[in-house]
C-alpha cells in the first residue's frame, strides 16, 4: 500500500508541476498579446498622424508658397504659354474618348459631326 501511496504522490506532483508550467505559459502568452495590442494601437496613431502630416505637408497652396517664397517660382504670363500639338494625339486620349472619336468618324450617316479630342 505504500508503494501505490508513492507512485501516488509522484503523479499528484507531476500533475501539479504541469498545472503551473500551463498556467505560466499561459500568463506569458497573455502578457505578450498585451504587448503587441499596445503596440499596434501605437502604430495606429502613428500612421494617423503621418497621414495627417503628409496631407498637409502637400496642400497645393503650400506647395505654391513654397515655389513662390523659397525658390522664387512664378506663373508664366499668357503671352510664354505655347500648346503643343503632338502627333498621334489620339494614343493620349483614356480609352473610351479614343473609341468614341473613331466610331464618330468612322459612322458617315451620322447627322452630328464628329467631335475633336479633348486636351
Amino acid at each position: 500500500m505504500t508503494r501505490v501511496n508513492i507512485v501516488l504522490l509522484l503523479v499528484l506532483v507531476a500533475c501539479a508541476l504541469s498545472l503551473v508550467t500551463s498556467r505560466h505559459g499561459a500568463r506569458r502568452l497573455y502578457v505578450e498579446l498585451t504587448r503587441a495590442q499596445e503596440e499596434a494601437r501605437r502604430y495606429e496613431t502613428e500612421y494617423g498622424q503621418l497621414s495627417l502630416e503628409q496631407s498637409t505637408w502637400s496642400m497645393p497652396a503650400r506647395v505654391e508658397k513654397i515655389a513662390r517664397d523659397s525658390l522664387h517660382m512664378q506663373l508664366p504670363t499668357p503671352q510664354r504659354i505655347e500648346v503643343a500639338d503632338l502627333p498621334g494625339d489620339a494614343a493620349l486620349l483614356p480609352p473610351a474618348a479614343a473609341s468614341a472619336n473613331r466610331v464618330a468618324s468612322a459612322s458617315p450617316d451620322t447627322t452630328e459631326p464628329a467631335t475633336a479630342p479633348i486636351r
